[in-house]
């Protein structure tokens, strides 16, 4: 068993597509579009063969996620970028074009090379070995 994808709802479809492309060399699926509901929503596929989800209605809201903050629920996308300087490399690019790093790059307690950025909309991005 595997897991198919994971969905995220996202106010700016197109940029969170083009972060995901940017950043992580997502490849993306046409754009799907339900005039009726007012849904649209992209599929993004990275290398390893993960698949993400965005989605975006109009009429949903809701207060901007808090970007450090710990919460029940998800938590945050780890990317294996290959090696620490893949690590190094990616984390000061994002810091550089002004994403905020919240550590690292860094070895965790148990083991890992990684750094936590904040991607668009507050979502947390781990980056690993």
């Amino acid at each position: 068993m595997r897991i198919e994808h994971i969905a995220i709802w996202t106010r700016d479809l197109e940029g969170m597509r083009s972060f995901f492309a940017r950043y992580f060399e997502a490849q993306a699926g046409n754009k799907y579009v339900n005039r009726d509901t007012g849904f649209s929503s992209y599929f993004l596929t990275f290398s390893g063969g993960a698949r993400l989800e965005l989605m975006h209605r109009e009429d949903l809201s809701g207060p901007p996620r808090r970007s450090a903050q710990q919460t029940l629920g998800f938590t945050h996308m780890a990317f294996s970028v290959g090696d620490r300087a893949a690590v190094d490399r990616l984390t000061q690019r994002l810091s550089k074009d002004g994403y905020t790093v919240l550590d690292g790059p860094r070895t965790t307690g148990d083991g890992y090379y990684e750094s936590r950025v904040i991607g668009p909309e507050g979502n947390q991005i781990e980056i690993t070995i």
